[in-house]
């Protein structure tokens, strides 16, 4: 290899190596990236209606705020204390955990035996075990409420920042991109915030469904604290797979502990029905609209970007997985692969004759 390709080579790793040292940055960015897209979505739809962009850009922001200032005040205090609640409840029913299995292990048909409450513990308090990874990483996700607050807000300003202008953040980064190549980025990249806009509103309303029958469902059941487990649930929908799943440890957990012990099943088949009517029902017909992406690719990107980003990665492991997937199937599969002709002097070409009209067809 010559010096210059030396250079470039090594060039290129380093800038790998930046851009691994500083991922976690860059996931903010793209959080605040998210954010500005949808904000821009509402202000171009107001400019539609004959609003200046300078007027829509302020009414937008001024409602988000006083949408968010209505949350903060009416959601949020009472689902404060109803959460402080639970955890006392959480934190009582551990104790009487014991004499709970002993009971119900009276209903229990001889063949089946609960495990007792030290071997138990012994499980989950090994070193091995993967309960206390799960939770070492959930309770060090919030351990540090100032860096958490800090990158909050590096998100809300980036957002206002890319919503001020976002001609010159798009412009700069097709500016990276080849000359010959750059209006197709442009293409490209509008399809990512068609795509963005979609995933956004999709998940808000199957956030807002999901709510609204978990807390349905919980205050016909008589569960306490019904306002913290629904909009745990709510909350907890933005991750795909994982997210409905978790959401019944609390409810559950609540009615175990109480004295109608029983309701612990109602409880859980009913945020049985309500997974089972998001996954049949809901997610196609609002989902699948928006974003077309195969459930066995969700959760590969979902592992895949908690393991790279962490707990933030696996919130935005979708959107991640939406924008990776419009890159591919542009940049690689269209611009790349599909013009990929063999030359007419390959010794492979006799060979590979009909394979391509094949696997057009099947793709048809």
């Amino acid at each position: 290899m010559k010096l210059g390709e030396w250079i470039g080579l090594i060039s290129i790793l380093a800038t790998f190596y930046i851009l691994w040292k500083i991922r976690a940055i860059l996931l903010l960015v793209f959080m605040a990236v998210v954010f500005a897209i949808a904000l821009n979505s509402l202000a171009r739809r107001l400019q539609q209606t004959g609003v200046p962009r300078r007027f829509a850009i302020p009414t937008v922001l001024t409602v988000s705020f006083l949408v968010i200032t209505l949350f903060f005040v009416g959601v949020v205090p009472p689902f404060v204390t109803q959460f402080s609640l639970l955890i006392d409840l959480t934190i009582s029913g551990i104790r009487e955990l014991p004499d709970t299995l002993a009971q119900l292990e009276t209903y229990l048909p001889d063949q089946l035996r609960l495990p007792e409450l030290n071997e138990f513990v012994d499980w989950a308090t090994s070193p091995d075990s993967a309960v206390l990874d799960v939770f070492n990483n959930f309770f060090s996700f919030f351990n540090s409420s100032l860096r958490v607050l800090l990158q909050v807000l590096l998100v809300m300003i980036l957002s206002l920042m890319f919503l001020g202008n976002p001609t010159i953040y798009r412009n700069s980064l097709l500016r990276l991109m080849p000359s010959f190549y750059r209006r197709r980025a442009d293409g490209i990249l509008q399809d990512c915030e068609v795509a963005l806009c979609n995933w956004m509103g999709g998940i808000i309303l199957n956030s807002v469904f999901i709510f609204s029958l978990s807390f349905v469902g919980l205050w016909l059941l008589g569960i306490k604290l019904v306002l913290a487990h629904a909009l745990i649930a709510g909350v907890l929908n933005f991750i795909p797979n994982v997210g409905p799943s978790l959401s019944v440890i609390f409810p559950a957990m609540v009615a175990l502990i109480s004295e109608d012990y029983w309701k612990i099943i109602p409880v859980i088949v009913w945020y049985a029905i309500i997974q089972q009517i998001e996954s049949y029902w809901l997610t196609p017909t609002v989902m699948a609209r928006q974003i077309s992406l195969p459930p066995a690719f969700t959760l590969i990107a979902q592992i895949c970007f908690a393991t790279i980003f962490g707990f933030l990665g696996l919130v935005l492991a979708l959107p991640l997985a939406v924008v990776a997937k419009i890159w591919v199937q542009e940049l690689l599969v269209k611009d790349i692969l599909d013009q990929w002709k063999i030359s007419d002097f390959s010794p492979w070409k006799p060979t590979l004759a009909g394979i391509p009209d094949e696997i057009d067809s099947l793709l048809e």
